[in-house]
């Protein structure tokens, strides 16, 4: 009943928060995204070594019962059971938060793209110094 979960060693430095640039925020918002989809999938994959951990708890806890062992390891055993399944609940539920979360991630990345991708494009490719973001609003 080991666990496969080990700390992430990623090299990932944080995003630069001041950095506002039409392309930086893109990649940000990638980022993001690319991270919470991973995250929901190791926390289905843990769901369910929970769900079979709490499974093969509350088969111990019958075979204890049935062997005629004491009354309180059987108790206690399916306690860990019941802990676990409840456990599992949460982490399924945090899965789907993340889905939810990874999801509007990319709506949003799509949204900014379409309002600012063109205005990116043109101010990228053009000589001139462009006013910053805000000048006109007086």
């Amino acid at each position: 009943m080991s666990s496969d979960l080990a700390p992430r060693n990623t090299s990932a430095a944080p995003a630069v928060a001041d950095d506002n640039r039409y392309k930086a925020v893109q990649a940000k918002l990638d980022k993001l995204g690319k991270a919470l989809d991973d995250a929901t999938l190791d926390l289905l994959g843990l769901w369910r070594s929970m769900q079979e951990n709490a499974k093969h708890t509350d088969g111990v806890a019958t075979d204890i019962e049935n062997a005629d062992l004491d009354p309180k390891f059987v108790g206690l055993t399916a306690n860990v059971a019941t802990a676990l399944d409840g456990a599992a609940r949460e982490v399924r539920t945090l899965s789907d938060t993340a889905q939810e979360t990874a999801d509007l991630t990319h709506e949003t990345r799509r949204t900014h793209a379409k309002l600012y991708g063109a205005l990116d494009d043109i101010r990228s490719n053009r000589r001139e110094k462009t006013p910053k973001p805000g000048f006109f609003n007086r």
